[in-house]
């Protein structure tokens, strides 16, 4: 980022309650050190004192939820403000003396990275509600994710359990509404083996027009293969209804957070460009915009990757040890959000081109898609710097 010439560099090692604020000089020197309440006018009078001294830069290390106060207050004042990521700051902390962990130690880390290594600060958007407004939604649906994820497994290990038969039929389509509805109406093994199939039917025909014979096919022959009950049958049958019940609702407020995030997304003027590309979708799209933004704190796709921890890390060792390896490292969110959308794209030729070439060469599913999201990365940069749609290359070795 553009270093313009600051007097202060005020790091914010941000808490709940208050924050813990520490001031530097260009020399590095102490201008100020000490416990800041979350207050709007304690905030204010810090900034504006400190400015006395010149130009200030506020950094923080979070600057949206609990920071976001203090950020709002600096832009309202003027002040420049930017964001140190978590993982920098990590690695930046184990460069300074000491093994302690404390809200004066990590606002002095922040404050001195700002002084000394700008290159690891990151742009906060300024004054973009809209972004703001997105980051909330977003962050309730990966909430609502984690919380079906989980009740799917509870559901599926309940089935495992009491009837591994059944479990291999509906574990795999768990959030399918035709196999929520049977769990629903009849619980588990007992239940289902009790009703007829016509009363299976028409559980399933309206939620699965098209294949509702077929599940019912398969569910009755996997009861057929287990006579024994086995303990704690009679509670899954209580228990499973409710799961049921609970991850329907689950998967309702999922609908509803993409119907919010896609009229939040619409408006934004990058929307059209990441949503052009192929397996990037409503949710994907507004991880990648809100992590990555117009993408210009990124001078180059391979900053972008190394961010995303996308590019390889090479492991050397005189002549003895050589290689390279995923990287384990980079921001989780973004990786995942590339990863799913390199995989959701699997159905366009061009990705499927090069994932294929991958998988010939010898690479497992897995590590090929990597190589796909890597590759698509040095796209979606190029898209995002210049503002272009996605176009479809017509050659035989295509670039995504």
């Amino acid at each position: 980022m553009p270093r313009p010439e600051y007097a202060v560099f005020l790091g914010l090692d941000v808490g709940k309650q208050e924050h813990h604020a520490c001031g530097l000089g260009p020399d590095g020197k102490r201008v100020h050190d000490g416990p800041l309440p979350q207050s709007e006018a304690r905030i204010g009078e810090i900034l504006e004192d400190l400015s006395g001294r010149g130009r200030v830069l506020v950094v923080v290390d979070q600057p949206a939820s609990i920071g976001a106060l203090a950020v709002t207050v600096a832009r309202s004042l003027g002040v420049d403000v930017a964001y140190l990521p978590g993982l920098a700051m990590r690695r930046i902390a184990d460069l300074h003396p000491g093994n302690a962990k404390t809200d004066a130690r990590d606002a002095y880390v922040i404050a001195e990275a700002a002084r000394t290594m700008p290159h690891a600060l990151r742009r906060v958007d300024a004054g973009d509600e809209a972004l703001a407004d997105l980051e909330v939604i977003v962050g309730f649906d990966d909430d609502l994710a984690g919380e079906v994820t989980r009740i799917s497994n509870r559901i599926r290990g309940l089935l495992t359990q009491v009837h591994p038969a059944l479990e291999r039929v509906l574990g795999p389509k768990v959030q399918h509404r035709a196999v929520l509805e049977l769990l629903q109406r009849f619980g588990g093994p007992q239940g289902l083996a009790k009703a007829t199939r016509r009363q299976l039917i028409a559980a399933t025909k309206v939620r699965a027009p098209r294949s509702y014979e077929r599940l019912v096919d398969a569910v009755v022959k996997a009861l057929t293969e287990q006579t024994v009950s086995v303990p704690g049958t009679r509670a899954a049958e209580l228990v499973l209804p409710q799961l049921a019940v609970t991850l329907g609702g689950l998967l309702d407020q999922r609908e509803q957070a993409a119907k919010q995030i896609e009229e939040m997304l619409d408006p934004h003027p990058l929307s059209r460009v990441l949503t052009s590309m192929p397996g990037i979708g409503v949710r994907t799209g507004a991880r990648i915009l809100l992590e990555v933004g117009d993408g210009s704190a990124f001078p180059t796709s391979g900053h972008l990757a190394a961010y995303a921890g996308l590019a390889p890390v090479t492991r050397r060792s005189g002549t003895s040890i050589r290689g390279e390896h995923p990287s384990r490292a980079g921001n989780k969110q973004l990786k995942r959000a590339f990863f799913l959308a390199a995989f959701a794209s699997l159905s366009d030729p061009t990705s499927r081109v090069y994932y294929d070439r991958k998988r010939a060469a010898g690479k497992k599913h897995n590590a090929a898609l990597i190589c796909l999201a890597r590759r698509r990365v040095d796209v979606l940069h190029a898209m995002l710097k210049n503002g272009t749609l996605y176009e479809t290359r017509q050659s035989s070795a295509p670039a995504a």
